[in-house]
């Protein structure tokens, strides 16, 4: 499992063992120094004690004389004089045939005693001795002892009258050494504290761009992975170079979308003109006949004003066919009467119907006294499509609203309704047949009403605020949106 953790953790882990290992090894090789430098410093003390006193010895030892000798061994150990751990325990004097001579400590080592009654160490030490060269000074250590023999040869002109033993208890050096040692953990954790914060805080820095990058690419097999924030990572390294590559191949994903995108719009947008284009020949046919009748009604009925003005709204609804069916075509006839007062009543007059049905009501503000120069049936079109939608997205009891009026030289339109608000995907598609925006109807209503604009070369927008969803129709008037640009 810990070759599967994340690198975040993974490179600050390695990194901080090798820390930590290299302390131990460096802190053990101080260590393992220390003990031989101590032990030899021991040594060299002792073996110049011994030759210093084993030159002091050998007249005493030649004229027999014990108690100067035995005052000139017991001298370093008066008066508290083993301040310094690396003095000797004891000090013995034997004679040619290894016996005891004299002792810095005789009720121990008593004057006259064999070295093999004093126990296994001084029997080693005795084996020793006698292998030993004349004039040779040597290093003893029984195996399994806790103790140290130095034996010194106390020789002048040649003549060996005798060996100084010098005897050092290991403990006496080993707690220096323990002090040593203990300084020395106090150090390697003094620079473990530091080290390894260090190598965390690089470890993560070095990382988490690796791991950005990561968590991005991961999307990319169901969506576009998003770009990544500039500044993140600016050298010119690998990885720079890595998130450099990133950027590029997020911008070339990107742009085949959008292709792609274009690509299936326009195949839709050719499938919808084939399918309009035999809709348009079926509908165009009746629909011709329908205004025969309703001309030769006209020119040879007499009406009353009920009738007449049926067969007004008649005549309007059958020219406002002809052009949603020219709309469908991207054909619309641009020549028509001008949008008047009377063709909002109209359009409210349709509406109200499915108003009533959910209880919504409908706030109407219209600041257009006058005839605009705009063809009428095709902003009728536009106001009948939206305030329909509004109306189907509108909750029971809810309200839609209408406002138009003149923006310098262009017609606002605004339609909103308190429905349930827009998605970020509905907003993206709203404007494609088929869409299917909303959960009724075929989902040509908006595409229509988009293409209705386009030939009037306005501008329509969809919005959300304060929970309610809107729709902003901005038309040009003819002629004077060229004069202004």
């Amino acid at each position: 499992m810990f070759f599967n953790l994340s690198l975040r953790y993974k490179l600050p882990l390695w990194g901080g063992l090798l820390i930590v290992i290299t302390a131990l090894t460096l802190s053990l090789s101080f260590m393992g120094q220390a003990y031989d430098d101590l032990k030899q410093d021991v040594l060299r003390s002792s073996e110049d004690l011994g030759l210093t006193m084993s030159r002091a010895l050998f007249p005493l030892v030649l004229h027999d004389d014990v108690w100067p000798a035995f005052e000139m061994v017991s001298l370093p150990f008066q008066d508290g004089a083993r301040a310094n751990a690396m003095h000797a325990e004891s000090l013995i004097v034997l004679d040619p045939n290894r016996r005891i001579y004299v002792s810095s400590h005789p009720e121990r080592y008593p004057v006259l005693s064999d070295l093999t009654a004093l126990g296994r160490e001084f029997a080693y030490v005795d084996k020793e001795l006698g292998a030993l060269q004349a004039g040779e000074t040597r290093v003893l250590e029984p195996p399994d002892s806790s103790r140290l023999f130095i034996a010194v040869p106390i020789i002048s002109d040649g003549v060996t009258l005798g060996t100084l033993l010098a005897v050092h208890d290991t403990s006496t050096f080993w707690f220096r050494f323990l002090r040593l040692a203990g300084r020395a953990l106090w150090i390697t954790l003094i620079v473990l504290g530091v080290l390894l914060p260090i190598n965390w805080y690089w470890g993560q820095s070095m990382t988490q761009p690796l791991s950005l990058l990561a968590r991005h690419m991961e999307t990319i097999h169901h969506q576009l992975p998003e770009a990544l924030e500039p500044g993140i990572h600016e050298c010119g390294d690998e990885l720079g170079q890595l998130y450099k590559a990133f950027a590029e191949m997020v911008a070339q994903l990107k742009e085949k979308a959008l292709l792609e995108k274009q690509m299936i719009q326009s195949e839709r947008m050719a499938a919808v003109g084939r399918l309009t284009a035999g809709i348009a020949h079926e509908i165009n046919n009746p629909l011709g006949g329908m205004f025969n009748a309703i001309s030769t009604l006209k020119r040879h009925v007499s009406l009353d004003s009920v009738a007449q003005m049926t067969v007004s709204h008649l005549d309007r609804g059958l020219q406002q066919i002809r052009e949603t069916v020219a709309a469908l075509l991207v054909e619309a006839k641009l020549k028509n009467r001008d949008l008047t007062p009377q063709d909002f009543d109209d359009v409210r007059l349709l509406v109200t119907p499915e108003a009533h049905k959910k209880r919504i009501g409908l706030a109407w503000s219209i600041s257009t006294g006058e005839p605009v120069p705009l063809p009428s049936t095709l902003v009728r079109q536009i106001l009948i499509n939206l305030l329909l939608n509004a109306i189907q997205a509108a909750s029971d009891g809810g309200h839609v609203s209408l406002q138009a009026a003149m923006d310098g030289n262009n017609l606002l339109l605004r339609v909103e309704n308190d429905g349930r608000t827009l998605t970020s995907e509905q907003m993206g598609t709203l404007f494609e047949p088929f869409s299917r925006f909303s959960e009724q109807g075929n989902g040509l209503g908006l595409w229509i009403t988009y293409q209705i604009v386009q030939q009037l070369k306005g501008e329509i927008k969809a919005g959300a605020d304060a929970g309610l969803t809107h729709f902003l129709v901005l038309l040009p008037l003819p002629g004077l949106k060229d004069e202004n640009v």
